[in-house]
């Protein structure tokens, strides 16, 4: 079973622009664009693993963003891209959270 991730972006066709750059990961891809989106997916997927959201948001959407998925979902992992690597380091962020987070083997400590 592939693991799933809710990516969250300011625009639809920024996160699918990611789950088709990113489709050779065993991935299954969710997205999410506002809060009550946000509420849906969560509701309706019990399997997300983590939860990667764009900085194309304001502040004050990604903190309410944070606090719906910690308080539906505590289980689940919130990675924010940072402002500075701009809309071109989103492909790369995701990539990197979703090799490090669900794909690499970890050692047991």
């Amino acid at each position: 079973m592939k693991p799933v991730v809710l990516l969250i972006g300011r625009l639809p066709n920024v996160i699918g622009d990611v789950a088709r750059q990113l489709d050779h990961l065993p991935i299954r891809w969710l997205g999410a664009h506002d809060p009550d989106e946000v509420r849906r997916q969560l509701d309706a997927e019990p399997r997300i693993a983590c939860a990667i959201m764009g900085a194309g948001l304001d502040d004050k959407v990604r903190g309410e963003l944070v606090g719906i998925i910690a308080a539906r979902r505590p289980d689940i992992c919130i990675h924010l891209k940072d402002r500075a690597s701009g809309p071109e380091g989103l492909v790369p962020f995701v990539e990197r959270v979703v090799r490090h987070e669900l794909l690499e083997p970890h050692d047991a400590p």
